[in-house]
């Protein structure tokens, strides 16, 4: 149990920040509301009414999404590479090139069709 106890009370001090920031702005915050305040903002320009059952997004919105998952995951596969490649040596190695050649072909098809263009 004593290995756990850092963990325990790094979980309490985080829950403690987190509770203690959200009351002191509850706390000191103004209190003025309007309906400016209450709307949704938009970089200053008034927002349009959106239709019942609220519409339709372009498909570049998960498009990018989308991007940002591969690519971070790849990170995520790279990290645990980084960490043990003295024990894996050359077979670590010519994994990782096989996998970040895939990643890369994938980027560049990405790239030459306009997928990262955002007009």
């Amino acid at each position: 149990m004593d290995l756990y106890i850092p963990i325990i009370v790094l979980g309490v001090l985080a829950f403690a920040f987190a509770a203690g920031s959200v009351a002191m702005a509850a706390l000191t915050g103004p209190k003025r509301w309007n309906r400016a305040r209450l709307d949704a903002y938009e970089c200053g320009i008034e927002p349009t009414p959106q239709p019942v059952g609220g519409g339709r997004f372009p498909i570049k919105y998960y498009l990018t999404a989308m991007l940002f998952i591969v690519f971070d995951i790849e990170i995520i596969f790279l990290y645990p590479w980084a960490v043990a490649f003295d024990r894996m040596g050359l077979f670590g190695l010519v994994e990782m090139v096989l996998f970040i050649v895939t990643v890369l072909v994938a980027y560049a098809y990405i790239w030459r069709r306009g997928g990262l263009e955002w007009d």
